[in-house]
């Protein structure tokens, strides 16, 4: 039995995750940016949406901020693993 070749089957089949769920993340965090700043700059004001930036407490629009941090490395790393596996079949095709 083959196991390389098995091998090679299973992960040809795979989807890469990476890069879509750190997009899906960047598209949330500005969803609930765009929901907060609506509502609270109507009902507060725009002062009181950036103070929630800047104090101590904990706020959407901090978790906002992380969100975006981690799409942006979900979507890098998510990069970096599809430009790995272009080349490794690339490599395999062409040997």
């Amino acid at each position: 039995m083959d196991f390389d070749k098995i091998d090679k089957k299973i992960r040809s089949g795979r989807r890469e995750w990476m890069f879509p769920l750190g997009i899906l993340f960047i598209i949330m965090a500005f969803i609930i940016l765009f929901r907060n700043l609506i509502v609270i700059t109507t009902e507060i004001g725009f002062e009181f949406f950036i103070d929630n930036f800047t104090n101590s407490s904990i706020t959407n629009e901090k978790f906002v901020i992380v969100m975006i941090i981690i799409g942006i490395v979900l979507v890098y790393f998510g990069k970096l693993k599809r430009d790995n596996y272009i080349k490794e079949v690339w490599l395999e095709y062409k040997y």
